[in-house]
């Protein structure tokens, strides 16, 4: 992987505005939508190759930019600084149990217009990190059809709370069990921020709907940037900075996985 940012020049790059709010998209490719969601801190050149594996699988990828610098290579001190303001902004509820941040009212919203656009069964999305409980959130919106979760990590002071509201996770629930649908979720076992307790308290809340895959620690690449290495400093990413792009790796079956699991929900 290029050690430099990544121009995104092969990405239409949109400003859509929703619930008054106007925000930077990043859309390429064609077919049903699925939405990408990026971690700390940003829209990563590690970011940007997964969202053009889903591209490259027959998706129109929407990659919304809601945090840190569009494209750049993650260093340790601007990540932090980005990781800090995104930690008191008022768009996200990163130190709060039970709690659904704000951002995701627009998310859905973005849900609903990419699943006019595009047309098909429905949308898939997935979230990573700080934005790795989005996509449950998200599933309050009838167009969502395939949520993944890579790596939840919010609330950041809770290991086994669960980013959302109880009235609205009530909801995602019985929608789950009404639409015999599933939400995929992935870690490494190592991982301090996403721990096997929030597994569990996901699994608590949604049952067999939950489907979790724990990645072995040692699957996670030995070399990541800046950020991940100094910052993180544990085994994390599971589809991005710490996968490892090898036939047979864990982390390329991980990849695969989501790219069936979307296909499997959204082909028409």
């Amino acid at each position: 992987m290029e050690t430099h940012d990544d121009s995104l020049d092969d990405f239409e790059r949109r400003a859509i505005t929703l619930d008054g709010a106007t925000k930077t998209v990043y859309v390429a490719g064609a077919g049903p939508a699925v939405i990408v969601m990026a971690e700390m801190p940003g829209i990563s050149p590690h970011v940007a190759r997964f969202a053009r594996w889903v591209r490259d699988a027959g998706f129109t990828v929407y990659m919304p930019s809601l945090f840190g610098r569009d494209g750049a290579y993650p260093d340790a001190e601007q990540g932090l600084a980005v990781l800090e303001r995104a930690c008191v902004s008022a768009e996200f509820r990163a130190l709060a149990a039970n709690e659904s941040s704000p951002v995701t009212h627009w998310l859905r919203a973005l849900a609903r217009l990419a699943h006019e656009q595009c047309g098909g069964p429905g949308v898939g999305a997935i979230g990573m990190c700080f934005t790795g409980n989005f996509a449950l959130t998200m599933m309050l919106e009838p167009s969502m059809l395939a949520p993944v979760l890579c790596q939840p990590s919010l609330p950041m002071n809770d290991p086994s709370g669960l980013e959302i509201a109880p009235g609205e996770l009530a909801g995602v629930r019985d929608r789950l069990e009404r639409e015999d649908l599933t939400v995929l979720g992935y870690r490494f076992e190592g991982d301090r921020f996403c721990t096997a307790a929030r597994f569990a308290a996901y699994r608590t809340a949604l049952g067999d709907r939950f489907v979790a895959r724990v990645l072995p620690t040692d699957a996670a690449s030995p070399d990541p940037p800046p950020f991940f290495a100094r910052v993180v400093g544990c085994a994390h990413s599971v589809v991005t900075a710490h996968l490892v792009d090898a036939a047979g790796e864990p982390t390329v079956a991980a990849r695969d996985e989501i790219l069936s699991f979307f296909a499997h929900r959204l082909s028409p």
